[in-house]
């Protein structure tokens, strides 16, 4: 097996594009070398701009010529892989050891590329450094940064420290979210994280960082900041790494263009996805306080309860109901403001938690604790620009797919169902049991199970995995909600 960067597996490709584009039944050598400059920051084309070639005219010429059948591809790789342990010391070979091997590959080929201006024995002589014996050295041929044997010193030191840093943070956050939190998703997610920066370090020559690494003699051991050895919890643990992973991330992605754009947006694709990992580890810790011991979630529609209104919601409190979300999809705005609004009062009398179905809107008119979205509403992020940072915002979930997205996307609890059929809303699917089971296996998100769910079958509920329900008319249509509540309540673990 080949070593290869993603940017010579992309040629490989996109060569039976061009030959595709240019009505050619076999791909040529020509197919090859356009395919390299379709990537502008490529280091092919970087390589022909610094030579002073125009790569727009470079591309003209090669679609107008009929060059010869390209031979197997493993013969590229082969010559490829030789001139890059020749020239660089190591198996694995870049996009310009691959545009060299092309070029080579016939001499009609060769002989036409040098016409060009661009023959490959010029291209050695730019990236190895050295000049023809006949002639000084051109002085374009230090234009171009190909990294010499300091310069690949130097930046290899730093990428060698930073790749360490970086795996070392996310090893921590990965037992955080494993041992910490037992959530399966956010771990699967750091691990993934750290394949991708063991893959990404693949693309370095591995010579290079070792010889590069300079412990005893590293000025930076010694520095320590006052806060370095305080950490008053396990949470604060895990933010102090993720921001020693985001730090080092950019540390690596800015360094490893030294040797290529190719790694520098590997790079930056990581670093990216740790904000979005930042953003679900952190608002879970906080969404999972917030909700530590809301248990019992009552979800409400005036029309459906027996009783009053108010009544029903301090009966239920009083019983031991936790939440209270307000449930009105056929209420024109202003009766459903005002309706909400008393709600938000007697909520407040019971210190319970009140959240609004669908409507951020009408959720930060009355002052609600947060909003309920199901699959086809609002998303996560625009509720989050109506309401702020300190609302509560909900999402049902009815498969695996859809409890990961709410996660990253930054919901603070998720309903998972239904799980049985209900009096209060049709469902064609019914997820059931097994996807309750599944949810709680997969995720430590503050989890309500919801659909049809009661006293009678909560005890299937809490075998699946359950530890909070979401109930309706177990609680709407009960004569006495107080009792109906604590029988349910009593019902959950703690």
């Amino acid at each position: 097996m080949h070593q290869t960067s993603p940017g010579v597996e992309r040629a490989v490709a996109g060569a039976r594009v061009w030959a595709d584009r240019l009505g050619s039944e076999r791909v040529r050598l020509a197919h090859y070398v356009l395919a390299l400059l379709d990537e502008d920051e490529g280091r092919p084309a970087v390589l022909l701009e610094h030579i002073g070639l125009s790569v727009p005219h470079v591309r003209e010429r090669l679609e107008r010529t009929e060059s010869p059948v390209a031979p197997e591809i493993s013969v590229f790789f082969n010559a490829a892989r030789a001139w890059s342990i020749a020239y660089r010391h190591d198996p694995e070979f870049l996009t310009d050891a691959f545009l060299i091997a092309v070029l080579n590959a016939h001499p009609a080929f060769r002989a036409e590329a040098t016409a060009a201006g661009f023959g490959p024995e010029l291209l050695e002589r730019i990236l190895t450094k050295t000049a023809p014996s006949t002639q000084e050295p051109d002085a374009q041929l230090a234009v171009f940064e190909v990294p010499n044997a300091t310069a690949e010193i130097d930046a290899g030191r730093v990428l060698d420290a930073s790749f360490n840093r970086a795996r070392e943070a996310a090893r921590v956050l990965e037992d955080y979210c494993r041992f910490v939190l037992d959530d399966r998703f956010l771990t699967q997610q750091v691990k993934e994280l750290r394949h991708g920066l063991a893959s990404a370090s693949q693309k370095l020559p591995q010579r290079t960082l070792l010889a590069a690494r300079e412990t005893l003699r590293d000025v930076g051991t010694t520095a320590t900041a006052g806060s370095e050895y305080e950490r008053t919890s396990p949470a604060h643990v895990a933010f102090v790494n993720l921001k020693r992973l985001q730090e080092s991330l950019r540390s690596l992605e800015e360094f490893g263009k030294v040797f290529g754009p190719e790694l520098g947006r590997d790079l930056e694709a990581l670093r990216y996805r740790t904000y979005t990992l930042e953003r679900a580890i952190s608002l879970g810790a906080a969404s999972r306080e917030r909700l530590a011991s809301a248990r019992l979630y009552v979800l409400l529609t005036r029309a459906q309860c027996v009783c009053a209104l108010d009544w029903t919601i301090r009966e239920a409190a009083r019983g031991g109901a936790d939440v209270f979300q307000l449930r009105e999809k056929a209420l024109p705005d202003r009766e459903l403001i005002a309706c909400a609004r008393n709600v938000r009062q007697w909520t407040r009398e019971t210190n319970t938690l009140f959240i609004i179905n669908d409507r951020p809107d009408i959720a930060k008119l009355c002052e609600a604790d947060g909003v309920h979205l199901g699959q086809d509403d609002l998303s996560v992020k625009d509720a989050r620009r109506i309401l702020g940072p300190d609302a509560l915002i909900g999402v049902s979930t009815h498969s695996i797919d859809q409890l990961r997205r709410a996660v990253l996307d930054g919901a603070d609890y998720i309903g998972t169902g239904p799980t049985f059929p209900s009096r209060t809303k049709t469902f064609e699917h019914f997820p059931g049991l097994e996807f309750v089971r599944a949810a709680c296996a997969e995720s430590s998100i503050p989890a309500f199970a919801l659909g049809g769910i009661s006293s009678t079958n909560i005890a299937e509920v809490i075998a699946a995995g359950a530890n909070r329900v979401a109930v309706s008319s177990a609680i709407s249509t009960a004569e006495d909600p107080e009792q109906a509540a604590r029988l349910l309540k009593a019902a959950l673990p703690d």
